[in-house]
């Protein structure tokens, strides 16, 4: 039947029945778009803070880091919390390409000394086997010793 009424208009028949569906969402916005008007006539000179917070040390570090602001003395006193999450983001993009340049200069470091251990023939294998065989020539002078004492 209400389909009827609004005929085949989509625009009329979503806006109606978000109120019908959805009452208390209606009558919230209502709610919070009075309150703002009351807030706005009891101080007319300041808007309210939504969004707005004081930052702290660390938070001006990143604002001066990220290129927000060119000194810490220039920073306001409230920011909002979009700028700070863009200068978050900003300074994590950041770390990121010093972990990632940190990253190749390992590697290629490990590929250096890989290649100079290869020429002077310090395999890892090698390396394994001189390891065992002092180990079996201490285990065998151990033995000596223990058979001349009992002697």
């Amino acid at each position: 039947m209400l389909g009827r009424l609004l005929g085949h208009s989509p625009g009329l028949w979503q806006r109606v029945a978000g109120l019908v569906l959805c009452p208390t969402r209606a009558a919230g916005s209502k709610a919070k778009n009075t309150q703002d008007t009351a807030l706005q006539t009891a101080h007319p000179g300041k808007e309210p803070f939504r969004n707005e917070r004081r930052p702290t040390n660390f938070d001006k570090k990143v604002l001066v880091w990220s290129g927000r602001f060119k000194k810490e003395e220039d920073i306001p006193r409230h920011i909002s919390s979009e700028v700070l999450d863009s200068a978050r983001n900003i300074a994590r993009i950041k770390v990121c390409y010093i972990m990632i340049a940190l990253t190749v200069l390992g590697c290629v470091t490990m590929i250096i000394s890989g290649k100079e251990a290869a020429k002077k023939d310090q395999t890892l294998l090698r390396v394994n086997a001189e390891k065992k065989a002092k180990w079996r020539a201490e285990v065998e002078k151990g033995q000596e010793a223990a058979v001349g004492k009992s002697q």
